[in-house]
């Protein structure tokens, strides 16, 4: 069974897969298939380098995620196009990871579940949900970025209630880890008598 795990910028998707993970899931995160793709010597890279210019790369010639990160949010066009680069190789690298999953069902955790439409795959959505207030706030305490930058990728995402409305499942993360840990075990408990029941 598979199931995914999305949520705003800030909401707590890591904190929440973790935990997951400490329980014995298997957990396929697209922030690192997104990484994966363009390490050094992949060609999905050098088409970055091309389009963009060799300024997106740093000194040791690895993609410079904040340079790129600032071309592609202030521009439709050219966040399409490294979409259109980028999301069939994500694609590939998830598919090979979620076939490997030997746990009674696999996480896929992906920010973009929804606009990508990843969604479809899963047998289940869980929904990590905070105010779009905390997102900012939490994002730019973590990511040392502005407001500005923040609400950016915010707009950039898909909304709140697009989310919501895809989900199966929600956690509400506006409190500690223990309360986030809480409602994790109950749905972890929900989600293996799920898959027995797929099993019968």
């Amino acid at each position: 069974m598979l199931v995914g795990l999305t949520g705003g910028i800030g909401s707590g998707k890591s904190a929440a897969a973790d935990y997951f993970q400490s329980l014995g899931i298997h957990v396929v995160d697209a922030d690192l298939a997104s990484r994966a793709v363009v390490e050094q010597g992949q060609p999905a890279l050098h088409e970055i380098a091309e389009h963009f210019g060799a300024d997106i790369l740093d000194d040791h010639g690895q993609l410079d995620r904040a340079a790129l990160r600032t071309k592609v949010f202030s521009d439709v066009a050219e966040r399409k196009w490294l979409q259109h680069l980028l999301h069939p190789l994500i694609n590939n690298y998830l598919v090979e990871r979620v076939a490997d999953a030997q746990s009674a069902y696999c996480l896929l955790v992906n920010p973009l579940l929804i606009e990508s439409g990843q969604q479809k795959w899963c047998d289940s959505v869980i929904v990590v949900d905070v105010p779009v207030g905390t997102q900012l706030t939490r994002t730019m305490d973590r990511d040392n970025n502005t407001r500005e930058q923040v609400q950016a990728i915010v707009d950039a995402q898909a909304s709140r209630e697009q989310r919501l409305q895809a989900a199966n499942f929600v956690i509400t993360n506006d409190q500690d880890l223990p309360f986030l840990h809480k409602q994790i075990d109950t749905l972890h408990r929900d989600l293996l008598e799920q898959c027995q029941n797929h099993q019968e």
